[in-house]
């Protein structure tokens, strides 16, 4: 399929790119920034892309969030806190309450964080065997139990906990999506360090209290709240990765350009040659998918797309490894060199494959919907 861009979506694209070069174009400029890669998400740049509207524009349509995320990769801008934001936003759009819509949304598009958590110490892909509990009271809710993995929640204004309010473990119902602000009494937030720097953490909630408007949607049913998002999560992440991809191929072909080896540019040997059409070809593919999809979800925001959405989350995010191992490998010691961001590329896109559903459960999930 042909990708036309509209003159508003190419206006876009272009801003946010000269953006990047401009704001985090070097590597220093990006250390600076960064903490040396340490951190993610740099307020101070994430609320003048804010402050430009770029946020709020981004969110018109799929097809516009996935385009403003590719720049995102690509310039390697330090807005960690917009893609989990993004999945926040959009439960809350379909789910939330006019009151929590015009909170969160409105937090959104003005700079605010947002994060999500899920994931516990014995449920991470078995969603359904959640165990922090949400008990009812005459206020609302009293918390406890653990979160562990949750990105960005320790810059967050609020927390989407998916906390188990009846039933038992494994059981489908009885999962219920509460608002928690990041500062409630009780709750708890522990860095984890990681290859990636300070992305992820633990929460503890203890006797953590919430009101009972905390509630996202309906109580018991956030299941089927979550499975109606699987689109957007998945095509967000997809969008990332796919500018990062695109990133570490241009990054690599620029490398074996100029790198000589007896006596004329590396780039020139066929080994080389073949690797990177074969990874361009991957990327164009990729590039296709993504858009294609976002494209299906614009046209019918409410159908779930549980093949399509898994398809391109495990396409990109495993030809994004790909390229940046490639790059590496092409770029010998200098690609494993902190020198050159080829080793920051690889960090950030090793755990794409794990995080928001890993490649094994995306593969696991194509294949039932073709009665297996």
């Amino acid at each position: 399929m042909a990708i036309d861009l509209t003159d508003e979506q190419r206006a876009f694209t272009e801003a946010v790119a000269e953006f990047a070069k401009r704001e985090a174009g070097t590597r220093e400029q990006r250390d600076a920034l960064t903490d040396g890669g340490r951190h993610a998400h740099h307020q101070g740049i994430y609320q003048q892309m804010a402050d430009l509207g770029w946020i709020e524009g981004a969110i018109e349509s799929m097809s516009d969030t996935v385009l403003f995320l590719e720049q995102i990769g690509y310039g390697m801008l330090p807005v960690g806190g917009f893609p989990v934001s993004a999945i926040v936003a959009a439960a809350i759009e379909r789910s939330g309450s006019e009151e929590q819509k015009k909170t969160v949304l409105g937090g959104f598009t003005t700079g605010r964080s947002y994060s999500i958590a899920m994931s516990e110490p014995e449920a991470g892909s078995d969603v359904a065997n959640l165990s922090c509990r949400a008990v009812a009271d005459d206020d609302g809710y009293v918390i406890n139990g653990q979160k562990t993995w949750i990105s960005n929640a320790h810059f967050a204004d609020a927390i989407l906990l998916v906390a188990r309010t009846g039933g038992a473990p494994g059981d489908h119902d009885g999962l219920t999506m509460l608002l928690v602000p990041a500062d409630t009494p009780g709750l708890r937030i522990s860095g984890i360090d990681t290859m990636g720097g300070k992305e992820v953490n633990d929460l503890y909630f203890t006797d953590c209290r919430v009101p009972a408007d905390a509630v996202v949607g309906t109580a018991g049913k956030g299941w089927w709240q979550l499975m109606a998002g699987l689109n957007v999560e998945r095509l967000i992440l997809a969008g990332l990765m796919l500018g990062t991809a695109r990133r570490a191929f241009d990054d690599t072909l620029a490398y074996i350009k100029e790198r000589k080896q007896f006596g004329r540019p590396i780039g020139s040997f066929q080994v080389l040659r073949h690797r990177i059409a074969d990874l361009a070809t991957e990327i164009e593919c990729c590039r296709l998918l993504v858009h294609r999809t976002a494209e299906l979800v614009d046209r019918n925001p409410q159908q779930v797309l549980p093949r399509e959405s898994s398809m391109v989350k495990l396409k990109v995010t495993e030809v994004a490894r790909e390229t940046a191992l490639a790059g590496m490998q092409m770029m010998g010691g200098y690609g494993y060199a902190t020198e050159y961001d080829m080793e920051r590329h690889v960090r950030s896109t090793l755990v794409s494959t794990i995080y928001g559903g890993t490649s094994e459960i995306q593969r696991d999930i194509i294949g039932k919907t073709y009665g297996l």
